[in-house]
């Protein structure tokens, strides 16, 4: 199904459009929006000759198949007779990315809220009940450009992969090491999913164009549909105490925590996009000024790794969590780093008096003191 052309002479697809303009970024890369550590990865593996048809040759075990057929019997297939409201805001995110094959949609009975894009052949995408009754139309909105932001990056192969590997973990987990390599790959994968998360964020924002909007929708994953009860402002003070409370020990615990999970906390997605919104990178590609599709064969894998070595090279100067603090004073050669950790592990914001030979002021013991 392709996006077809109104009557109106906008060439928007008509019905459930916002009352508002917004912008249309015609042949836009996917790398205008993607996380840069989601990008260099995508680059890298888009550059090995062959990798795509490789990988789903081998996927072919994959039973993409039972699935299709699983949504188109269980599921209700979008479309202008079944949730009209929810295929215009497909055909409008397909418009506004400039993706000229539509991809299926479905909704699914779950209460639990969620979206994915899945598919090897085809990307599809899904919708839950919970999710459709929980957000209001400019919430999906965004949701709906997020998954198609997947579908224009490719991300739904590596997601169904990830999908059949999670369930293969758990059915070799009885055999001796059989677990081990299928858990190293997910776990990999599962790290390279959650930036890609990010990217298809910022790609939900490009088509809504309305950051409040992105930022109820993530609230309400977390809190539920209690918005008469929520404050998007306090929700992003969330991620600030987050990222920046505690010591040493709650730096290991986050890492841990994240782990096994497939996407980032949801405060920590609401932070990443509004620091995102905010910055230039954001404006120029509402300004026009990003790279287009064609020129995607010549993207540079040197380049990618290098933008995210510098992306992460700056979030470790910019970050209040302890454990990067600990890194820059490393990197910084600072000098008692025994000290330095025992303080970063008790959570101790100075050194207590005597331990060096100084006083709390600071003055060597039985010097002269300030006045």
């Amino acid at each position: 199904m392709s996006v077809p052309n109104d009557t109106s002479g906008s060439g928007e697809p008509e019905g459930g459009l916002p009352g508002r303009n917004r912008r249309r970024f015609p042949a836009i890369s996917s790398r205008a929006y993607e996380h840069p550590a989601d990008r260099s990865a995508l680059v890298a593996l888009r550059k090995l000759t062959g990798f795509d048809t490789v990988f789903k040759a081998l996927s072919s075990l994959l039973p993409e198949r039972s699935m299709r057929l699983l949504f188109l019997s269980d599921s209700v297939r979008v479309g202008e007779l079944q949730f009209p409201h929810l295929h215009a805001m497909i055909r409008d995110a397909c418009y506004i990315l400039d993706l000229e094959k539509v991809p299926p949609m479905y909704v699914t009975q779950d209460p639990k809220p969620n979206a994915m894009c899945v598919g090897l052949d085809e990307p599809i995408i899904v919708v839950t009940t919970g999710l459709v009754e929980m957000l209001d139309e400019e919430e999906m909105r965004a949701v709906v450009g997020h998954e198609v932001g997947h579908a224009l990056s490719g991300h739904a192969v590596y997601r169904t992969v990830l999908l059949f590997l999670t369930n293969l973990a758990v059915k070799v987990a009885w055999i001796p090491l059989g677990t081990v390599a299928v858990t190293a790959i997910v776990t990999a994968l599962r790290e390279w999913f959650r930036k890609s998360e990010l990217s298809a964020d910022r790609a939900g924002l490009l088509v809504g164009q309305d950051a409040q909007a992105s930022m109820r929708g993530l609230m309400k994953l977390a809190g539920g549909n209690h918005l008469h009860e929520m404050n998007v402002d306090a929700f992003l003070q969330q991620a600030e105490e987050y990222e920046a409370g505690g010591d040493l020990r709650d730096s290991v615990l986050k890492i841990l925590n994240v782990l096994p999970r497939s996407h980032p906390f949801t405060t920590v997605r609401a932070a990443e996009l509004k620091r995102w919104s905010e910055g230039r990178d954001f404006q120029r590609i509402m300004d026009g000024h990003y790279p287009r599709r064609e020129e995607d064969k010549d993207a540079s894998v040197r380049d990618a790794f290098r933008e995210s070595a510098g992306h992460y090279g700056e979030q470790v100067k910019s970050s209040k969590d302890p454990l990067m603090g600990l890194i820059r004073d490393i990197s910084s050669g600072a000098g008692d780093l025994g000290g330095k950790l025992r303080d970063k592990f008790a959570g101790n914001g100075s050194r207590p008096a005597g331990a060096d030979g100084t006083d709390a002021s600071g003055g060597q013991d039985g010097g002269p003191q300030p006045e």
